[in-house]
């Protein structure tokens, strides 16, 4: 039995005793009996398959959470990009500000104010005045040149003001986007305490072996038809450029069994499922994307007969989980609320498919 179901079970039991506990009655109860009809018991199988659901969505506003704070996060540094280069943008504006200044003071003292033919007249030297114009001239020439940049400098500005503030947009937006969606996952994992409230110790027992009974069938089905590689859990991984690699992240994944599950969690303390998978292939050098469904959708997919420890197999029609293969039919996962990183079954959930992190060659 998991650790909520076992500390649930207490609860229910002292809930069961404070329901049955006599109390002091406010009126006198009507004699008459009763005519409703008790409320019928849902069977052990519909208990479990609420229980999966209401899981399973949690898992989905969990993992929908972590792919916007994976992005609220990349929007961060890129607001934090984008005022570096506006703030360079305006020293460099200001600094062609002074220098056009410098040079438009420049020309107006060495030209005096008089045009180019009236200083050639007047001039004592013409030769002198001449070479002094081409001064002049080559002055107003750096001036346009100055001018010129200073309106690139100034346009520049304009436009990384204009994204800045976009990109602080967007931040205020995946903001709130964040907070809804962590109400959201609050909101299921409270629906799934209250489920679990309600239950009595029998019926939680009853709801964990039927599970188990669920899982072994699967498995036992997977075995039998051949779609699982044969290999060990000691065995070193096949050869290739990723196999020192996916050893390393199988080695990290292994370590934190026990850890407890804590959602939008990637470690070192706790984790979600696709918070493990992702910080033990970090821990490996090979970053993989954050979610689940993102390593499905941008990750190599392989056969699960070609399953090497490190791959990833992915469940549900909506990749909503995601374990680590360890060898031997077996993952290591974060498997839920109220749960601790384990080694399980392969068949722990209805597998999707199986996806290789890294260049790990052909499969």
């Amino acid at each position: 039995m998991s650790a909520v179901l076992r500390r649930l079970a207490g609860t229910a039991a002292v809930a069961a005793q404070a329901v049955l506990a006599p109390v002091p009655a406010a009126a006198v109860p009507d004699p008459r009996p009763s005519v409703s009809a008790p409320a019928e018991k849902p069977s052990v199988s519909q208990l479990l398959t609420d229980l999966q659901r209401l899981y399973r969505q949690t898992e989905q506003a969990t993992e929908t959470y972590n792919a916007t704070t994976e992005k609220l996060e990349r929007q961060r540094a890129e607001v934090a990009r984008l005022d570096g280069e506006l703030a360079r943008a305006r020293l460099a504006l200001r600094a062609q500000r002074l220098d056009a200044g410098r040079l438009a003071r420049q020309q107006y003292q060495s030209g005096g104010g008089l045009g180019p033919y009236v200083r050639l007249l007047l001039a004592p030297d013409p030769q002198a005045a001449l070479d002094e114009g081409h001064v002049i001239g080559e002055l107003a020439r750096e001036r346009a040149r100055a001018v010129a940049r200073l309106t690139v400098a100034e346009r520049r500005q304009d436009a990384l003001a204009r994204a800045a503030r976009k990109a602080l947009d967007t931040q205020l937006g995946l903001a709130a986007r964040q907070k809804r969606q962590r109400d959201d996952v609050r909101t299921k994992l409270a629906g799934v305490e209250r489920m679990l409230a309600t239950l009595t110790p029998d019926q939680l027992a009853a709801v964990a072996r039927l599970e188990e009974q669920g899982v072994a069938k699967a498995q036992r089905e997977l075995t039998t038809a051949g779609a699982l590689p044969a290999d060990r859990p000691s065995a070193p991984p096949a050869a290739g450029p990723a196999a020192p690699a996916a050893d390393r992240a199988v080695r990290y994944a292994l370590d934190q069994v026990g850890k407890p599950y804590a959602w939008g969690a990637a470690g070192p303390d706790a984790y979600d499922c696709s918070g493990l998978t992702s910080r033990a292939w970090a821990q490996a050098g090979v970053p993989v994307p954050r979610t689940s469904q993102e390593q499905w959708d941008r990750l190599r997919k392989v056969p699960l007969r070609r399953l090497r420890p490190g791959d990833l197999v992915v469940y549900f029609p909506e990749a909503t989980h995601v374990a680590m293969y360890v060898g031997d039919g077996k993952v290591v996962q974060a498997p839920r609320p109220g749960r601790r990183v384990t080694v399980s079954p392969i068949a722990a959930h209805p597998i999707l498919g199986a996806v290789r992190p890294g260049a790990g060659g052909p499969g």
